[in-house]
C-alpha cells in the first residue's frame, strides 16, 4: 500500500526523531516536529495505521513508536529518490547554463572588442572559496557505498567507497545526518583536524567511511577547474602605431592565441583580494610582461556562490579610459542580470 502524504510525513518524523534521540517517539513529539498542524489524537490514529501496516513498532506498552525495517526501507528509498532527483536537476540545469554561458561570454568578448576598438578577453566564472552544500551516502551493494558531494556553484563529485562489511540502513542514515550536520556550509579552510577527529570519533567503527568522505569533500571544494578564456579583437592592436611594431604586436597576438599569459592574468586578478572592482594597469604596472607597452584594464564579475570571472581590455596607453571603464561597468551589470 502506498502511503498518503500525511502518513509519509509522520513516518519520516518518527525515523528522524528516533535517529537523533534513540528513544521511542510519541504523538506529542510528532505534533511539534512536523508542519502538518495536526492534533495529537489525529497523529495517534495515523501512527496506529502505520503500526498496523508494519512501518513502525511499539516496543513497550504505553511507549512511543520506533521504525521497523520496513519503515527504514521506505524512508531510505524515498530519501534516495529525492536526492537523486535533486542531483539530476542540478546536472540538467548546469548543462543548460553552461551552454548559454559559453555563448554569452563569446558574445561579450566580441562586443567589448567592437565597442572599444581594443583587444578583449573574458574568462568563464570559476568557483573560489567553495563551500559544501550537502553530502549523500548511498549503498551500491554490500561491499560498496557511493558518496555524492555537492558544493556551491553546484559542483558534483561521486566517490566510490569500499566497505569490509555491509552497512545497514540505520547506520547509513546516522552517518548522513552526522556528515551533513557537521559539514554543510563549510569551506575547506574551516574543516580542521580537530573537526575531522571529532567526526571520526562519533562515527566509531565506521571512521574509515567518514575519512573517505572527507577526502571526497576536500577534492570537490578544493579542485582547480579548467579555465576557459574567450578573446576577440587581437588584430585591433595593429590600428595603433605605437603597438604595431612587429615584435610588440606578435607578442600580444601570441598571448591571445596561446592564452597561457591570459591565464596568469586571470589568476592574479581573482586571487587579489583588493581587485573586487575595476583595475587599471598602465605600462610597467601591467602584471603581464608582454604587455608593458600597453594599458590593461581588468574587472572581476561576481555571479554569487563564490563564482567569479575576469573581463579584460588591452590597448595602447592612450586608450579612452572613461569609455572603457563605462563599458566594463555596463557589461558586469548585464552578466549579473543575465546569469541570475
Amino acid at each position: 500500500m502506498e502511503l498518503d502524504e500525511r502518513k509519509l510525513k509522520i513516518l519520516q518524523a518518527v525515523v528522524r526523531n528516533y535517529l537523533e534521540t534513540g528513544e521511542p517517539v510519541g504523538s506529542r513529539t510528532i505534533s511539534k516536529y512536523t508542519d502538518l498542524n495536526l492534533s495529537s489524537a489525529t497523529i495517534r490514529n495515523e501512527m496506529a495505521d502505520l503500526e498496523e501496516l508494519g512501518y513502525i513498532l511499539q516496543p513497550h506498552t504505553s511507549a512511543g513508536r520506533i521504525p521497523s525495517d520496513k519503515g527504514y526501507r521506505l524512508y531510505v528509498d524515498h530519501m534516495m529518490a529525492e536526492k537523486e532527483k535533486e542531483v539530476q536537476e542540478i546536472k540538467e540545469m548546469l548543462l543548460k547554463k553552461e551552454e548559454k554561458m559559453d555563448q554569452l561570454l563569446k558574445q561579450t568578448a566580441r562586443l567589448l572588442a567592437n565597442d572599444t576598438n581594443y583587444a578583449a578577453m573574458v574568462s568563464a566564472p570559476m568557483v573560489r572559496g567553495n563551500k559544501v552544500k550537502f553530502v549523500q551516502l548511498s549503498r551500491v551493494d554490500e561491499t560498496q557505498l557511493v558518496a555524492v558531494v555537492v558544493a556551491e556553484g553546484n559542483l558534483i563529485r561521486n566517490n566510490m567507497i569500499s566497505v569490509s562489511r555491509p552497512v545497514d540502513d540505520e547506520t547509513l542514515l546516522k552517518l548522513n545526518i552526522l556528515l551533513n550536520t557537521s559539514l554543510n556550509g563549510l569551506s575547506l579552510s574551516e574543516i580542521n583536524l580537530g573537526m575531522i577527529a571529532n567526526l571520526k570519533a562519533q562515527a566509531g567503527a565506521h571512521e574509515a567511511i567518514v575519512s573517505e568522505v572527507i577526502d571526497a569533500v576536500a577534492a570537490t571544494i578544493g579542485e582547480e577547474e579548467d579555465l576557459e578564456i574567450y578573446t576577440s579583437g587581437a588584430k585591433n592592436i595593429f590600428k595603433y602605431p605605437e603597438l604595431s611594431d612587429n615584435q610588440k604586436a606578435s607578442e600580444i597576438i601570441n598571448a591571445f592565441e596561446e592564452k597561457n599569459t591570459l591565464h596568469s592574468l586571470v589568476h592574479q586578478t581573482l586571487t587579489n583580494e583588493e581587485s573586487t572592482g575595476i583595475q587599471v594597469y598602465i605600462g610597467d604596472e601591467s602584471p603581464v610582461s608582454t604587455m608593458k607597452d600597453c594599458s590593461v584594464v581588468t574587472a572581476t564579475y561576481d555571479l554569487g556562490e563564490g563564482m567569479k570571472g575576469t573581463i579584460g581590455i588591452i590597448g595602447p596607453k592612450r586608450m579612452d579610459y572613461e569609455k572603457v571603464v563605462d563599458t566594463m561597468k555596463s557589461i558586469m551589470k548585464q552578466l549579473d542580470q543575465v546569469y541570475k
